[in-house]
């Protein structure tokens, strides 16, 4: 059975495809500082030619970018800072207190069922006030002694947040001939079709971005006014750094929801600050899920929530954390590949017959 041209170009494409994909998963580990910056590449580039356009010199605008992604990563680490700072001397106060509630009403109801247990107070207070009242010095000494003990590890994270900022500037400094050496490699008889998928692909992934950062601006907003409203002193910082963290599906709204819980079972000393939680996160996630995301988000990419979940799993698994952050652009690319594969089956003969 003959192949039409299309057909054989479908699959070289797609021949072409799972070699990069088995390459990716085999070499991750080395790969992950260049993935991450030649993806942080591809969502600053727009801003480097913009200031470029005028008469900005290519050097200083990639360095303005570059200085504004980095200021802006670190501004939303620093968000936890203040809320860490509230927390650790509430928790010394209340870890306590809650393990004696604890101790005088579930230990004379377990002891009626017939199990015999007892916490032990005392230990539990010179646990809380050894790990969450050290100093500083112990702290540095205890992060050094784990350095020590996971020294490549710990060499690695170092290397790749050097790595990744002097990888995004060469990629950002040499865009424009990147592309330019990209577009040359494809042949003159591919080039029409080649071009209108990249094109695409550069259009959908365009709309997501702009898509999700509006959907953490609005939730940014949302879960700083709803946690303000229930009476949160922290009500700024964990809003907004829940709205920012929503980026990492699933992930950033679940470590935002437990700083929030955790916010509120110590600032208040009753069921208020879980009730609070629990309605300003219910509504913020039927908000995201179901209005939000699918609107400005779900919509442009075409991928079904069963997609979305089943594609961080994968992507989760395959690649670590970065495949969490760049499963749902990347699916949505595959999607627009299987789409015009799908339309050339069914223009073939082998589906006609």
């Amino acid at each position: 059975m003959s192949l039409s041209p299309a057909q054989r170009q479908l699959l070289g494409w797609l021949a072409i495809g799972l070699t990069g994909f088995g390459l990716l998963w085999l070499l991750a580990p080395v790969l992950t500082p260049f993935l991450i910056g030649a993806i942080l590449a591809y969502a600053l580039h727009p801003a480097v030619e913009w200031l470029a356009a005028r008469r900005v010199p290519r050097v200083l605008a990639v360095l303005i970018v570059e200085v504004a992604m980095v200021l802006a990563l670190l501004a939303t680490v620093l968000l936890i800072v203040p809320i860490l700072s509230k927390e650790i001397p509430l928790l010394q106060a209340q870890i306590p207190l809650l393990a004696e509630r604890l101790n005088q009403t579930l230990s004379p109801w377990l002891a009626q069922q017939g199990i015999h247990v007892s916490l032990d107070v005392p230990s539990i207070k010179a646990f809380v006030l050894k790990y969450l009242n050290a100093n500083a010095e112990e702290g540095l000494a205890a992060l050094l002694s784990s350095a020590r003990i996971g020294g490549s590890v710990a060499l690695a994270i170092a290397g790749n947040l050097v790595l990744v900022p002097v990888v995004l500037f060469y990629l950002l400094m040499d865009w424009p001939r990147i592309v330019a050496r990209v577009q040359a490699l494809i042949p003159q008889r591919q080039a029409n079709s080649v071009n209108a998928f990249l094109e695409e692909c550069d259009a959908l992934l365009g709309q997501y971005l702009h898509g999700q950062l509006l959907v953490m601006l609005v939730l940014a907003v949302y879960y700083a006014v709803g946690l303000a409203l229930f009476g949160f002193d922290l009500a700024l910082p964990l809003g907004v750094f829940t709205g920012l963290a929503i980026f990492i599906p699933y992930i950033g709204f679940g470590l935002g929801l437990a700083l929030a819980l955790l916010a509120g079972m110590l600032e208040f000393a009753s069921l208020h600050g879980l009730v609070a939680v629990a309605v300003v996160y219910g509504v913020g996630q039927v908000l995201e899920s179901f209005v939000l995301t699918p609107r400005l988000v779900g919509e442009r990419i075409g991928l079904s929530p069963l997609a979305v979940i089943f594609a961080l799993l994968a992507f989760g698994h395959l690649f670590g954390f970065v495949g969490v952050l760049v499963a749902l652009p990347l699916s949505a690319v595959a999607l627009v590949a299987l789409n015009r594969l799908r339309t050339a089956y069914l223009g073939s003969r082998l589906f006609t017959g």
